[in-house]
């Protein structure tokens, strides 16, 4: 009995929203999701406050995570909902 499914892993990546890296130590990833930096997270982006007239730009953190996902597919030369094929 040859395999009919061929389930697909799929990598999905993410990062969380831009913080001053101090606040960034209790930041979570959405349900779901793994985080795959840790302490502070990663100093690779910007975040703006603005006061008064003038916004002010930051070097700000985020986390990067990741979510696996099973995708299925049917084997080569295979197809159809139930991965016939002829």
């Amino acid at each position: 009995q040859m395999k009919k499914q061929c389930d697909q892993k799929l990598l999905i990546r993410m990062k969380t929203e831009c913080v001053p890296c101090s606040l960034n130590l209790e930041t979570q990833c959405p349900a779901g999701y793994t985080k795959i930096t840790n302490g502070t997270g990663i100093p690779d982006c910007r975040y703006y406050l603005e006061i008064k007239t003038h916004t002010l730009s930051f070097l700000g953190c985020r986390h990067h995570c990741v979510k696996e996902f099973e995708q299925p597919e049917c084997c080569q030369g295979r197809w159809g909902p139930d991965c016939m094929g002829k």
